[in-house]
């Protein structure tokens, strides 16, 4: 009975969405810089395809852990409220003023406990990478958003760079292959590849698709190399820059006999345009299983890490994570 009153109630909730003129945006989180640009590009009156839509709030809070998060938040609070935004108190209040709510908070550690507050409002949410600092945070808010009937999802921004939607579309052919990278910041508060280094992640799972079965890494003080099994035979690697090398993008193998290029950064519009049409629609654009896959793939690549290279199975990875993944969920009741 309560799903289905929960259901009416979103059903309600996208009729209004679509009646009223403009959708109130709320911002959990001024301590990443895809906050004052995600507010820039929608309140900056400047982008047609952002009419409509407003960032009318926002609570700044954010990580008290990491350094260059927390360091960030006064002079992120100070852009914001130069386009209007209010700055509320808690996320309480925020949630009584918006419609729909950016969760940006640069520590995905915090993620689970700002999430189920959403949830529990019925609010659409988009949640910034990292969806969580480890896969049984992630696996406890997609339960809690199961629970609550919820709307979600989460990307980083390299999945939506138009030469990856184009190649996960099969615009070069079939990929049979490919080899992607990205920068990777360590963070000790978070697990390997969680905090930054999905970006590379990501654009591998943007290209190749769902499927990997094992991995297996291969790490230097500079690099780390992590080989993917997909179930079809297909391989696919990922390469974290440890170095400080700021490079995006991979090489994609098809079967026209073509290597081409994986997508680079590009900027946020596409990854935000993408925000504001499951705002509207309520149309989870990226399921659970190829989210919570990605983050099987980082914990399987850890515990590989932590063998000396072994290969580790996907299975293996979300067996070891289920537990902790109920611990978690019973402090929600």
């Amino acid at each position: 009975m309560k799903r289905y009153l929960l259901a009416i109630v979103a059903v309600f909730f996208a009729a209004s969405l679509w009646a009223q003129q403009v959708v109130k945006i709320g911002i959990i989180g001024l301590d990443t810089s895809h906050s004052t640009a995600f507010t820039q590009l929608i309140n900056g009156g400047n982008e047609e395809w952002a009419e409509g839509y407003r960032v009318v709030a926002a609570y700044p809070y954010g990580s008290q852990v990491i350094k260059s998060a927390y360091e960030r938040i006064p002079e992120y609070t100070e852009k914001v409220k130069q386009y209007g935004v209010e700055i509320v108190d808690s996320i309480d209040e925020l949630l009584e003023k918006v419609d729909c709510v950016l969760l940006e908070t640069n520590d995905g550690n915090l993620h689970l406990e700002q999430a189920e507050k959403v949830f529990k409002s019925g609010k659409r949410c988009f949640i910034d990478k990292p969806l969580a600092a480890s896969l049984p945070q992630a696996m406890a808010i997609y339960e809690l958003a199961e629970r609550y009937n919820a709307k979600f999802f989460t990307s980083s921004t390299l999945r939506y760079t138009p030469r990856n939607q184009e190649l996960r579309a099969g615009s070069e052919g079939k990929v049979k292959g490919a080899d992607c990278f990205s920068p990777h910041t360590q963070e000790p508060t978070h697990p390997e590849y969680g905090f930054y280094g999905i970006h590379g992640i990501e654009t591998l799972y943007t290209v190749m698709g769902k499927g990997c079965v094992a991995v297996s890494r291969i790490a230097t003080q500079k690099d780390h190399v992590v080989v993917g099994e997909w179930e079809d035979g297909r391989i696919g690697t990922f390469r974290a820059f440890l170095d400080g090398t700021q490079l995006y993008g991979g090489t994609v193998y098809t079967d026209k006999n073509q290597a081409v290029e994986a997508g680079g950064y590009i900027g946020y519009k596409d990854l935000l345009k993408e925000i504001l049409q499951f705002f509207r629609t309520g149309k989870e654009p990226i399921s659970r299983e190829e989210t919570l896959e990605i983050f099987a793939f980082m914990r399987a690549a850890n515990l590989s890490g932590e063998r000396g290279g072994e290969r580790v199975t996907i299975e293996e990875a979300y067996r070891s994570a289920e537990k902790e993944a109920k611990k978690l969920l019973k402090q929600f009741k």
